[in-house]
């Protein structure tokens, strides 16, 4: 099994809409995917059309300890499976303050789960606090979506330094494997960043071990407003708009993976 978090500090940059889109591609290709929803605002949750107002059984009652994974996952299709986020998760990180292997309780977790797939996939909240150790803990790789945007390099940085902490202290096994570039345009700002983190991602012997094998992913997320459109209807974008962009965008990123 692969498993891949997806991960940025920096709000706003398409990693949710990453995280949902490329689990529905790679379970329309035909392998069995499990998307968790580490993000409190449940945004992943919303964008597959459930609910996350109700009292309905979530991660937040597995970081808890009250429930397993086998308890709340929720069956979206017959390959794309989910562990939905609850807005009660804004609250779970001071609950589990003094929980003794808190960054751990995912892993763990995950470990005792007795179903298998191709790939797990976690959608991580825009920061770096317990939520996100989790997902660090748990998994071998690590996405990083980056607008090609001057703060987006500053911010990517410092995300490298956290990995390279993660990695050094509580999990040897990540590794930093694909940057993505989204709401791409073919604007000579985009077209520069995407140049500066190939040259840097190109000194490989002065970079963290962590990402001494990452690379950018050939394909680019274009700007697509139907991508921004699809969650309000609660469905990836190959079930709004499957011949759009971002549709065919995605398609092409699962292909890539895959191989």
């Amino acid at each position: 099994m692969r498993s891949i978090a997806i991960m940025n500090q920096k709000g706003g940059v398409g990693k949710t809409t990453t995280a949902v889109n490329v689990s529905a591609a790679l379970a329309d290709a035909g392998a069995k995917v499990c998307v968790i929803d580490l993000d409190p605002q449940a945004h992943a949750t919303l964008h597959f059309g459930e609910d996350t107002k109700s009292e309905g059984k979530s991660v937040y009652d597995v970081l808890t300890g009250k429930m397993k994974l086998a308890d709340v996952r929720i069956a979206v299709t017959e390959n794309l499976h989910l562990i939905p986020a609850h807005l009660d998760m804004v609250g779970a990180e001071l609950e589990l303050a003094s929980a003794v292997g808190r960054e751990l309780i995912l892993r763990d977790e995950l470990a005792e789960d007795n179903v298998h797939y191709d790939y797990l996939i976690i959608d991580c909240p825009p920061s770096l606090g317990l939520f996100t150790l989790n997902a660090l803990t748990a998994v071998k790789e690590v996405f990083v979506p980056l607008q090609p945007h001057y703060f987006s390099l500053h911010g990517f940085m410092r995300l490298l330094e956290t990995l390279e902490a993660v990695s050094r202290r509580l999990n040897k096994n990540l590794k930093l494997s694909g940057i993505l570039l989204t709401m791409y345009d073919e604007t000579r700002l985009a077209s520069e960043v995407a140049q500066d983190i190939e040259r840097f991602l190109q000194q490989r012997e002065q970079l963290p071990k962590v990402c001494s094998g990452a690379n950018i992913f050939e394909t680019r997320i274009r700007r697509n407003i139907r991508l921004a459109e699809a969650p309000s209807h609660g469905v990836p974008i190959f079930g709004y708009d499957a011949h759009s962009n971002g549709a065919e965008d995605y398609r092409r990123l699962a292909a890539e993976i895959m191989r």
